[in-house]
């Protein structure tokens, strides 16, 4: 129901999310179609380029090499038919030419039709092989992704009396998944979140997201303290450890940051284990980075035991924390340069957490030119304003200025 509704809006959310942060997509679109357009038009001005040739050119020299390359270079890129058209249209090019000065019965000539024969015959062969890898690749995705969702279930838009949003973004550059992970649980503590990060990718990562999710739910319902639950995580990566004969077989660490909400208090508590700080956003525009006062080491280290220490901060109704892996912090544009959520957050209003993450994901994808390569979690709690629905999509968004827009 969550995922119809979040359909039904996503055309105007997009537009939340280019009125906001100004978009490039119209150029990076244009840059898009204008490659997508060669690489559509490249066999057949290979075969025209070769007709030219041959015609302008001495008789010594031939362009069979271009007739070979058109179908060679539809194979990666076309179905199959494509491809087999193209092999033949290659093949009739230079069979057409030779008619044409009479020399189709020669050796040569008849060389020149074999060769170019028998280079569509193999990009027939090398379409089959990338297809078939596609494929491959795709139902490997579709596998790891299945059980990541499974682990991670979209949490309700209303926990707690708070507004909760969560995203995970799947890597388009990795074969399978990653180990971020989120998880927000109502408590008689009030509401608690873990965002994490697993080292390393696959349906290994994928088992130690499913323990970490597994002790977080039930440590947040049994610990009165965020320091507790913490302490509890860490003991059950170090029994699984055990169990699978050393961390090595968990993926080593775990970054991650524990927040808690308190019910009826206008604050929040975080525990930081080596994990991006997390921002807190203000009703109008202001921005915090939440650092630790104590900076601490991931869990699952297993480099001795040190005592947790939790951060208090200021949670003012209209507040929006956000919480993210380095999927976010660290994606890169064509020239290298990371995407800082700092920056471009900065002096922007939004009507919740859902229209939020939708802007900034967005954001990203047009960052990094739509091709990212680590996943990313996110995950968005608001406290509401008084008098605040619990939705609102139609309402526009307003920056109080434009200055840190690209």
């Amino acid at each position: 129901m969550a995922d119809e509704r979040r359909r039904g809006t996503a055309g105007g959310i997009d537009a939340v999310g280019r009125a906001v942060f100004g978009s490039r997509e119209g150029q990076l679109t244009s840059d898009g179609r204008r490659t997508g357009r060669f690489v559509r038009m490249l066999p057949a001005l290979l075969i025209f380029g070769g007709l030219v040739f041959d015609s302008l050119a001495p008789p010594n020299f031939t362009a069979v090499p271009l007739f070979v390359a058109a179908p060679l270079i539809a194979a990666p890129f076309f179905s199959r038919s494509r491809t087999v058209r193209t092999g033949i249209a290659a093949v009739l090019s230079v069979m057409a030419m030779r008619f044409v000065d009479g020399t189709s019965t020669q050796v040569v000539p008849v060389i020149e039709m074999l060769t170019v024969l028998t280079g569509s015959v193999l990009a027939l062969v090398i379409n089959g092989v990338v297809r078939r890898g596609n494929e491959q690749l795709a139902s490997a995705r579709v596998i790891a992704e299945t059980a990541m969702r499974a682990v991670l279930p979209t949490p309700a838009e209303r926990i707690g009396g708070l507004q909760v949003a969560a995203r995970y973004e799947a890597a388009q550059a990795d074969e399978f998944v990653g180990g971020d992970l989120y998880a927000v649980a109502d408590t008689p503590y009030g509401v608690r979140v873990v965002v994490g990060d697993v080292r390393g990718k696959g349906l290994d990562a994928v088992e130690a997201v499913a323990v970490i999710i597994g002790a977080f739910r039930e440590a947040a319902e049994q610990e009165r303290s965020l320091e507790g639950v913490a302490q509890r995580l860490e003991r059950a990566l170090a029994r699984e450890g055990t169990r699978r004969y050393g961390l090595d077989a968990m993926e080593g660490f775990i970054t991650a940051v524990l927040a808690e909400i308190p019910p009826g208090a206008a604050s929040l508590r975080l525990v930081n284990r080596g994990h991006p700080e997390p921002i807190l956003l203000h009703a109008d525009g202001a921005l915090e980075v939440l650092a630790p006062s104590v900076p601490a080491m991931p869990l699952g280290m297993n480099l001795g035991v040190w005592p947790d220490r939790s951060d208090e901060w200021a949670m003012p109704a209209g507040a929006t924390l956000l919480a993210f892996t380095d999927g976010l912090s660290e994606a890169r544009d064509s020239n290298g340069v990371f995407y800082d959520p700092e920056a471009r957050l900065r002096g922007r209003i939004f009507p919740g957490p859902e229209e939020l993450l939708s802007a900034l994901t967005d954001d990203v994808r047009l960052h990094t030119g739509g091709r990212t390569t680590d996943d990313m979690a996110l995950i968005a709690v608001g406290r509401p304003a008084e008098g605040q629905p619990v939705r609102r999509t139609t309402v526009k968004i307003v920056g109080r200025s434009d200055n840190t827009g690209r």
